[in-house]
């Protein structure tokens, strides 16, 4: 090859080369992203309807790029700016030649020739307008049609192009200026938006008036030549008047809206995928959303004259397993003392009584109660610690779903006692609630009292969860799916091709197991001791929310008066109401069944009316049960019942109260064989409770029948169970007051007997105090220490206790 040859090829290559380089250059001559400015967070009801929005962080309002650009904007737009945008590949040489002629003639710059695609361009670049920058502008905008539909590219000029003031893009300029969604806009609101951007700095609302009219109304003329529109609405909207100042955006679910914020963040962070956006299209119910606000308004404006502050609702659609109403608290930001900020969904505060079912449920499912068994409602001290129910009484026993539903604390303290608080502790974590942070002994029995701290947000989680496992029996076949309590989702995230993805899609809804947390019988039973009505005590105004629906509900109240709850749940919705002070100030008045309950029912009301849960009959047993005990029939009880309970039920004891007791063969008294032949006595079945049960039950239960005496002769015949402590319990500590005068105060001893009559003398550390008959009280002040207690009654049966009475220190 010739010298010349060698040169004319290298000369080819370079050339080749440099087209390469010149293409690739063209290639990758945009970024990824086109437009990178920060985005307003946007969060709109499941039918599209704004619900909350907030400015970007460089203080613009600027929403995320929309779906779509509604078809009036764009026909305004097109007729304004680029009447060959759907002809031309990005740069339109005639109406630049035209931009040049008049450019010209004016001996200044009057037109400039560039398309929407160059705007977006420039836009996206923010350079100042130079002749280079124009000729940038071409190349990109060739670039970007290269890539982009012509849909695409009016998206984002939609949504990055300024309208004046701190207004950017289409979606945020309908809000600010009319108040409402650019798909709502009418032919002159859009013709007045479309020509904003055009010259934002000189023509905008509130500003040069009568120059936005005459640019508003050139345009409806110019879309009546292109047969766009017709003269009559032309002329119509031309009598439409502009906006004035910029209108506040709705502000219907603030604290959902920081929640978002909040997580979207957080998922940045940690690469964890939230949403691709700052726009999500929530679940909320929009209308429901209105109404729970305006509820929550109305009592809180009642409230406040009380020092109540605060109030919170939370919605779950059972079914679906979402929010469909969010109200975190009232929203009130110009009142800063209300706080009203502070999104109590999320904040952890005790949760009173609303973890009693919870208790409940997990004694049935690990076979330790039936469902009406007796739980003991006595005077009680746990190493010091002395619970008390809210009407200060006692039943001396009370079947257990019936203690649920008028929340007793004493029986409540009693069956965690029984099932334990680490069991229940481990429980409640399974359950997901996040706020147990200290360990189980940290708590101790005060656990199911309120003891510990929950959120609205996990306590409305646990119910949702319990009542999705039993919706769900027929649907898994009576097996179990670990989803069912998964958090409940606010919004769906989107899959590759822009559609929803729903909770069954992104969780395996046939990922079943054997077990679960609770059984399907336990939670059926749990709902139904929460529907009971009759309910006296703490919940004692039941009456004024009698209904027609059928509703598991529970209130709480927290020590203190510092937290009113009340949640309710049906097969369809779970509502979680909660009222008190953010800054946590007690008031008085402040209770679950006073300022909570009143909303819950009031919020189910909005909500339509739905079927109960179906009975799970293939996971419920029929057990022949006491009706007097509530426990598994024994061979002595005499009144038995045919329940459906769990199976875990068959683990439970036999009837402890039922007793065969031996009768004259007059039936009067109670003989032994060492009084009386055998073959002259009646045998007969007796519900017999012990002595401080017994004491307080046969009070309240008219039919309560005594054990009778001992037949004169069969004194000997005791059998050392007929005497019991009442306060204080064996190896209790007891504080003895100081009274106002100085003095050394009395602390007041309490026993019972069986027998009504029967006389009792007391000793302390073997010196004689006294002898009681009847009733069974003494008031003394033992000197600080350990002292021996001895009760002895007419038959020589003897009571023995231990107790340390405290020093006033």
């Amino acid at each position: 090859m010739s010298s010349k040859d060698k040169r004319s090829s290298a000369a080819l290559w370079m050339t080749d080369l440099v087209c390469v380089l010149l293409l690739l250059a063209f290639l990758f001559s945009l970024p990824g992203q086109l437009f990178i400015s920060p985005t307003s967070f946007v969060i709109e009801a499941s039918d599209g309807r704004l619900l909350s929005a907030s400015i970007a962080k460089d203080g613009q309002w600027r929403f995320p790029v929309a779906d779509s650009v509604p078809v009036r904007f764009a026909q305004c737009l097109i007729a304004f700016e680029d009447k060959r945008f759907y002809k031309h590949p990005g740069v339109d040489f005639m109406a630049m030649a035209r931009a040049a002629r008049q450019n010209i003639r004016a001996k200044s710059v009057v037109s400039g020739g560039s398309t929407i695609t160059m705007q977006v361009i420039r836009l996206s670049r923010g350079a100042d307008r130079t002749l280079w920058q124009k000729l940038i502008e071409v190349l990109l905008a060739f670039r970007l049609e290269l890539t982009n539909s012509k849909q695409d590219i009016l998206k984002l000029y939609a949504g990055n192009a300024p309208f004046g003031s701190n207004v950017v893009g289409l979606d945020a300029a309908a809000w600010r200026y009319f108040g409402r969604s650019a798909e709502s806009l009418s032919w002159g609101e859009m013709a007045t938006l479309a020509v904003l951007p055009n010259s934002p700095s000189l023509v905008r609302p509130g500003k040069n008036s009568a120059r936005l009219i005459k640019k508003r109304n050139d345009l409806l003329d110019k879309l009546v030549r292109l047969h766009i529109l017709d003269r009559a609405t032309a002329d119509l909207s031309k009598l439409e008047p502009i906006p004035d100042e910029p209108l506040p955006l709705p502000q219907y679910a603030p604290h959902l809206l920081n929640r978002f914020k909040t997580e979207y963040r957080a998922g940045i962070r940690n690469a964890r995928f939230v949403s691709t956006t700052t726009r999500i299209t929530s679940t909320l119910d929009f209308s429901l959303q209105l109404r729970v606000n305006e509820l929550l308004k109305r009592y809180n404006n009642r409230y406040r004259a009380n020092g109540i502050n605060n109030i919170a609702a939370l919605v779950l659609d059972v079914k679906k397993g979402t929010v469909i109403s969010y109200a975190g608290n009232i929203y009130q930001p110009e009142n800063k003392e209300l706080e009203s900020h502070v999104d109590m969904i999320k904040a952890p505060r005790s949760p009173g009584s609303t973890l009693k079912p919870f208790l409940y449920a997990s004694m049935l499912n690990d076979g330790f109660i039936l469902p009406k068994t007796l739980i003991a409602d006595i005077p009680t001290q746990i190493s010091g610690y002395s619970p008390q129910n809210y009407d200060m009484g006692y039943d001396g026993a009370i079947p257990a779903d019936r203690a649920l539903s008028r929340s007793l604390n004493i029986p409540a303290v009693k069956m965690l006692q029984s099932y334990k608080y680490p069991r229940f502790y481990d429980k409640l974590k399974q359950f997901g609630f996040s706020t147990l942070s200290q360990p189980a002994d940290h708590y101790g029995l005060s656990l199911i009292l309120g003891g510990s701290e929950v959120t609205m947000w996990d306590l409305a989680k646990a119910y949702m969860g319990m009542a999705r496992t039993l919706n769900h029996f027929n649907d898994y076949k009576g097996r179990y799916n670990p989803h069912d309590y998964d958090p409940p989702v606010y919004f769906h995230p989107l899959d590759g091709h822009g559609q929803p993805i729903s909770r069954d899609q992104r969780f395996d809804r046939f990922q079943t197991q054997i077990n679960s947390i609770i059984d399907h019988g336990s939670i059926w039973n749990t709902f139904n001791a929460m529907e009971e009505l009759m309910r006296p005590g703490e919940e004692g105004l039941w009456e004024q929310f009698s209904s027609s629906k059928r509703l598991a509900w529970k209130t709480g109240t927290s020590f203190g008066f510092r937290d009113a709850w009340a949640i309710g749940l049906t097969s369809d919705y779970v509502v979680c109401v909660w009222a008190g002070n953010a800054d946590g100030e007690g008031r008085p008045g402040l209770t679950g069944i006073d300022a909570a309950a009143p909303v819950l029912f009031d919020i189910f009301k909005q909500l339509p009316v739905g079927k109960w849960f179906k009975t799970p009959k293939n996971k419920l047993k029929q057990m022949m049960v006491c009706r007097q005990s509530g426990y598994k029939a024994g061979a002595y009880c005499t009144d038995k019942v045919m329940q459906l309970v769990s199976p875990a039920g068959e683990k439970t004891t036999l009837c402890p109260y039922h007793k065969m007791i031996h009768l004259d063969r007059t039936g009067t008294y109670r003989v032994t064989d060492g009084c009386e032949q055998p073959s002259l006595m009646v045998h007969k079945a007796w519900f017999v409770l012990p002595p401080a049960m017994e004491y307080y039950y046969k009070i309240k239960n008219s039919d309560y029948k005594d054990l009778p005496v001992y037949k004169p002769g069969c004194e000997d015949a005791g059998n050392g169970n007929v005497m019991e402590m009442i306060y204080p319990k064996n190896y209790a500590s007891v504080y003895i007051p100081v009274e106002l005068d100085g003095t050394r105060g009395k602390v007041v001893f309490n026993a019972t007997h069986r027998r009504a009559n029967a006389s009792i003398y007391w000793h302390i550390d073997n010196e004689y105090v006294t002898t009681t008959k009847n009733y069974h009280q003494l008031a003394l002040s033992p000197p600080a220490g350990k002292h021996t207690l001895t009760l002895v009654d007419e038959d020589g049966e003897r009571l023995v206790q231990v107790f340390t009475a405290l020093d006033k220190d």
